[in-house]
């Protein structure tokens, strides 16, 4: 009878050959830690901008209220005239009919709607930038190729997280925009009553004026701010992200300069919004008609309802928002585009 017998050199061969197969070559290693590195970028970015979105909406949420009423007239007398009520007449108002915590009225919605609603835009903003920079790697920060880059990224960046956030949006006008009588008792109740009574697509109802307005917004809003922060970082040698001071400046300056263009979309946006609410009746048939409408009935400056309170809003918190996502991505390690903007 045979007895089998093992031959040892050939099977330690095989089992070298093993091994060596497991252990990943160079190329996978890098592969992988790029994967890694990207995912990690993703997630930091996502997070700096949701964040900065997030805490400065907080911060002006009751300016933003009263200028939700302002533009839909919700600021009334008991004879529904229209009120010329200053800042501080219409806060006063606001907290004797309804409360102060009405000053807040739709921020859960409104923080629903803005974690992803600015992640998503910071982080676009930042692909779109770093793809354009691919593309055409011999531009400079200082040339008119970056000021139309920033342009055409910051639209970009604003049509896809409105797009993605618009229903959240919607619901947050119509709650703010609701003063004595309430239609829609909380957010999922609203959601749910809008598909019930104007079916799914009323969930985006003025979606085209929202985009009208939101691109040219966030265009201008990058373009300014980025190139106030590319002067300013010009003229500080070695430093790569401005000072708080820096950011809060430009920041301001960025968001004075965008409202005060895009005001009017913003007024007419509002206002598509809020038609067929209830079953009310429609004013409004179009973008344009609903613009030469209210400038039949209310004058040119119909259009500029409400501009004050926006300019309160709108320049502490575009200052907050990009102050605050330049400190969260220095304290995240954040290296996308951290030296080319």
């Amino acid at each position: 009878m045979s007895r089998y017998v093992p031959n040892l050199r050939s099977d330690a061969r095989s089992v070298t050959r093993d091994r060596q197969s497991e252990v990943p070559t160079p190329v996978l290693i890098t592969e992988k830690r790029s994967q890694a590195t990207n995912v990690s970028e993703t997630a930091k970015l996502l997070l700096a901008g949701g964040v900065a979105g997030a805490l400065s909406k907080s911060a002006t949420a009751p300016l933003a209220r009263l200028t939700i009423l302002y533009q839909v007239k919700g600021l009334q007398q008991s004879t529904g005239v229209l009120q010329k009520l200053s800042l501080q007449q219409a806060v006063q108002q606001v907290i004797r009919q309804e409360g102060i915590h009405a000053l807040w009225k739709g921020n859960g919605v409104t923080m629903l709607h803005r974690l992803p609603y600015s992640a998503v835009n910071f982080w676009a903003y930042e692909q779109f930038t770093q793809q354009w920079q691919q593309c055409f790697p011999s531009a400079t920060n200082h040339s008119q190729d970056a000021v139309l880059r920033r342009l055409v990224a910051g639209g970009a960046a604003g049509m896809c997280a409105c797009t993605l956030a618009y229903p959240l949006d919607l619901v947050r006008t119509r709650l703010a925009a609701q003063t004595t009588s309430t239609y829609y008792t909380g957010i999922w109740h609203a959601l749910s009553t809008i598909v019930k009574d104007e079916g799914l697509f009323g969930l985006y109802r003025g979606l085209g004026a929202t985009l009208t307005q939101v691109a040219p917004s966030l265009a201008i809003n990058y373009c300014a701010y980025e190139t106030l922060r590319s002067y300013w970082l010009m003229h500080e040698p070695g430093r790569q992200a401005p000072t708080v001071t820096m950011s809060l400046a430009s920041g301001s300056v960025a968001g004075l300069v965008s409202s005060t263009a895009t005001f009017p979309l913003d007024l007419i946006r509002r206002r598509m919004q809020l038609q067929g609410q209830g079953g009310c009746e429609v004013h409004y048939t179009s973008y344009s008609h609903a613009f030469s409408t209210v400038i039949r009935r209310e004058g040119f400056q119909g259009l500029y309802h409400g501009i004050l309170p926006e300019y309160y809003k709108v320049v502490p918190g575009v200052a907050i928002a990009f102050c605050t996502y330049e400190l969260m991505k220095s304290m995240l390690g954040v290296q996308t585009n951290v030296s080319n903007r």
